[in-house]
């Protein structure tokens, strides 16, 4: 339960729990300021981004999903110029975004990749990415991959057994797990709808392009919204548009990845359309786990209808997607996955629009929709180390401290005992950059502190985790 800031003490006082003491302090927050934010932290919705999720329309996830899974084939190795085929749909994939609104940046981001792995000849490779400016250059993605596969009998047989599997990480391109299905080895001309997989990810991006672009929503953040190429032969499109926003430098935030998120009845014959999985790389802690959890939090309070099932793994069991591509690089990404797959419409002919829900498919729009819209408005995440969590006044203490993060109007603390998986206890402290909780072992317990803009919104939380301990040169810790 979030605690209006002025009764905090008070509240956690009687609760037979410790005193709050404030160390330093920075510019006091306006009292118009502190009324919204005790508004929004008694658990109040900002209707504008309310409006926003109300606006997306399962009839153009329809539409668009309708026009992508038409194309012949979109297979990454395909002959571009063949006609309703690869070249085609990138293109109309671009068209359709440009048209979404004039507000978007759309452009092509190309690269050539060299043989190796699942690439046996040199190819050119296009992403396609929408950028909606913010006033700060951090970035905030949403991604699908647009390349379809066709594997035959081949890809169902290796996705029910896990041979099928992508490889992730540095083997990604080469002969990871995913080797085993042949890739470079089947025809990549013959008919690949992949309505699913992962045409319901990239309509899903198209269709928040839209949205969001329309909104009227000054953002701080500036939203990508991005069709993936090359993700079916190791994850080869996001790998290498991530590295080159890590050599450009900038500053990516979170992506927000999905890969198979239209299906609501399995192929076991379970239906769920309540729920979606959420992937995210560890280790516990890790910047990927609290944009997880706050993915989740956010979708609690926006599509309440809708539950975001978070799972401590990498990707499905011996699987991988584009967010893993981006974790490579060092940046926060997650993915989600529908809940209950069908293996039978995957990798093949079969993969068809009658196989996606419409209705489902929204949902998990709405969810994506959530997070990065308060993400976006939010500033971004104080920083934090280990060496900013001490025992002080008196030894036995926790002495948080962080950096104040531009544009924030003030900070919440949260903690955890140091084996519980997800926050405990959460207080509002003000705009500080420090706080003292008497008593409070920092043994026993986990830390995080989040920056709370003037609005309300609230950045990923920064956990104070210990860095990892290195041998020293005779080898002993």
């Amino acid at each position: 339960m979030r605690i209006p800031h002025a009764f905090a003490a008070a509240t956690i006082a009687a609760a037979g729990s410790v005193t709050i003491t404030p160390v330093q302090a920075q510019t006091p927050v306006q009292p118009q300021a502190t009324v919204q934010l005790q508004a929004m932290a008694a658990g109040e919705l900002d209707p504008r981004i309310q409006t926003l999720i109300s606006s997306i329309s399962e009839e153009r996830l329809k539409q668009l999903l309708t026009k992508l899974s038409s194309f012949h084939t979109r297979n990454t190795l395909s002959d571009p110029n063949q006609p309703n085929g690869l070249g085609a749909a990138r293109q109309w994939i671009l068209d359709e975004m440009q048209r979404s609104s004039p507000k978007l940046q759309v452009s092509f981001d190309t690269h050539i990749i060299p043989p190796g792995g699942r690439i046996p000849q040199e190819t050119e490779l296009r992403n396609i990415i929408a950028v909606l400016p913010g006033k700060s250059p951090r970035r905030i993605y949403v991604s699908g991959h647009y390349d379809s596969l066709n594997l035959g009998q081949r890809g169902q047989a290796g996705l029910n057994t896990g041979a099928g599997a992508r490889g992730a990480g540095a083997g990604a391109q080469g002969r990871g797990a995913g080797q085993g299905r042949g890739g470079q080895r089947s025809d990549p001309n013959v008919v690949a709808p992949g309505a699913n997989d992962d045409g319901s990810g990239t309509v899903l991006s198209m269709e928040l392009a839209r949205v969001f672009a329309a909104s009227g929503i000054e953002f701080d953040a500036t939203l990508v919204f991005m069709a993936v190429a090359g993700e079916e032969q190791g994850l080869i499109g996001s790998r290498a548009h991530a590295a080159r926003m890590k050599e450009q430098k900038v500053p990516v935030q979170a992506l927000f990845n999905n890969d198979i998120v239209g299906n609501s009845t399995g192929g076991n014959g379970i239906v769920d359309g309540a729920t979606v999985r959420v992937y995210s790389e560890g280790p516990e802690d890790s910047p990927s786990r609290s944009l997880a959890n706050f993915a989740k939090r956010i979708a609690e309070k926006y599509v309440p209808s809708h539950e975001l099932r978070l799972l401590s793994r990498r990707d499905r069991f011996g699987r991988g997607g584009d967010h893993s591509g981006f974790n490579a690089e060092g940046f926060a990404a997650i993915g989600f996955r529908e809940s209950r797959e069908n293996y039978s419409k995957q990798h093949n002919a079969n993969d068809t629009i009658d196989g996606v829900s419409f209705t489902y498919l929204a949902q998990n729009a709405r969810a994506n929709a959530a997070g990065m819209a308060v993400l976006a408005l939010a500033p971004p995440p104080p920083e934090v180390r280990q060496n900013m969590l001490g025992r002080r006044p008196s030894g036995y203490d926790a002495n948080l401290r962080w950096t104040a993060s531009p544009g924030a109007a003030g900070y919440r603390i949260f903690w955890r005992k140091a084996w519980a998986p997800t926050w405990e206890h959460e207080l509002y402290v003000g705009n500080v950059t420090a706080y003292v909780l008497p008593d409070k072992n920092i043994d026993d317990h986990v830390f995080g502190v989040a920056a709370v803009g003037p609005g309300g919104h609230e950045s990923t939380i920064s956990a104070y985790v210990m860095a990892p301990r290195a041998a020293a040169a005779d080898g002993k810790w």
